[in-house]
């Protein structure tokens, strides 16, 4: 008897919350045995080993481990104990200055359950699916024991609630990035990009991190009526910075500018006497631009759009009309090319005449060997 009461007195020594160590004498599949000095051994239950759920005492201590444990219960010369809920305590603490503080925390998936993912932060913590990636994620399945860098985004000791997410994360350090990149962009900087987006008015490409406009009037030296006729959303295109406006984030970008103009080596593309098909683009009162290349326009002069004479272009031509021109003046320098149709048609006339007098002096000349050969016969 007096031993017994000597023991049940030492037991009494503890109090629930105290926090004991020990070392780990005998592991059960739903239990822990734990050495703590006393003349009884301790119990752990599975269900206070750990804020996750494990299926065996094994997975997460082994005999001879030492532990810092707290008393939960003193009952009938038991004494129930808790692994979880030191860890959990230094855990909130930990957890509250990194909440304080906004700063990131790592760590790993332990489960995939239906609406998001669970993760061990010395407490059972919960990424919902909407806060895992900035884009839609299908099936989680991968990220089962992937570690993860997270911000706590909600955090309620008394409803033992931690919110995480690694969504924050990617947003955050791309809005760095995108800081970064702005401090950096200069005007007339080449940059090569990704389309992200086509709208009626021009294209969304991302250079890096951010986003810069290509407006449809910078994607090619022709006229564009639809911007996906010339890119598709994931082409890779050079890019010419035009502007940027750091307070506003907005960059203005052309492509065309990186593309050779139309222009370019003119010489060799066209030269004088050339005689090529054109479309009229505008009429002035002094002649008629015709686009004789894609961007290259020349002009005919009133005074080479007729052998006739004319008071207006508008009198013998309209916009869109395909006319022959002949190449009379290419000037690269100024980017002038000159223009006729009057010299075509005359040149059209010198050679309906000079046809027309060959068969003349072809048929007078058969007439007079016929008229010969009659002569002859009546002589003969």
């Amino acid at each position: 008897m007096e031993e017994m009461n000597q023991e049940n007195s030492e037991i009494k020594e503890l109090s629930i919350g105290d926090i004991v160590k020990g070392k780990v004498v005998k592991v059960e599949e739903k239990h822990i045995l734990v050495d703590i000095g006393q003349k009884v051994e301790g119990i752990v239950p599975i269900s206070e080993l750990s804020a996750l759920r494990i299926d065996t005492a094994s997975d997460v201590v082994n005999e001879g481990d030492e532990l810092e444990l707290q008393v939960k219960k003193i009952e009938d010369e038991e004494i129930v104990l808790s692994k979880k809920a030191v860890i959990a305590e230094k855990a909130w603490e930990d957890l509250q200055k990194q909440f304080d503080e906004n700063q990131t925390l790592e760590a790993v998936v332990k489960d995939v359950v239906k609406g998001g993912l669970v993760v061990d932060v010395g407490v059972r913590g919960f990424i919902p699916a909407s806060l895992v990636e900035t884009h839609y994620v299908e099936d989680f399945s991968d990220y089962k024991d992937k570690p993860l860098t997270l911000k706590i985004v909600e955090l309620d000791k008394e409803q033992n609630r931690i919110i995480l997410s690694h969504r924050a994360v990617i947003e955050q350090e791309a809005q760095q990035k995108k800081s970064e990149l702005l401090e950096q962009l200069e005007e007339g900087q080449v940059l090569e990009g990704t389309v992200q987006r086509i709208t009626d008015f021009g294209v969304f490409v991302d250079i890096g991190g951010i986003d810069g406009l290509v407006h449809i009037s910078q994607l090619s030296h022709t006229h564009v009526d639809k911007a996906s006729d010339v890119v598709s959303e994931g082409d890779t295109i050079q890019v010419k910075v035009l502007s940027v406006d750091k307070e506003e984030e907005r960059i203005s970008l052309s492509h065309k500018a990186t593309l050779p103009g139309p222009w370019d080596n003119i010489e060799d593309k066209i030269a004088v006497n050339d005689v090529v098909e054109g479309t009229v683009k505008r009429l002035v009162n002094f002649g008629a631009f015709v686009e004789v290349l894609p961007g290259v326009e020349g002009l005919v002069h009133i005074s080479q759009i007729s052998r006739e004479h004319i008071g207006t272009p508008g009198e013998v031509l309209e916009v869109g009309q395909k006319v022959n021109v002949k190449v009379l003046e290419v000037n690269a320098s100024e980017k002038r090319i000159s223009l006729s149709i009057k010299e075509l048609e005359e040149e059209k006339q010198d050679q309906e005449i000079k046809q027309y007098e060959a068969t003349e002096d072809q048929s007078g000349f058969q007439l007079g060997d016929m008229i010969g050969d009659k002569l002859d016969k009546y002589k003969n």
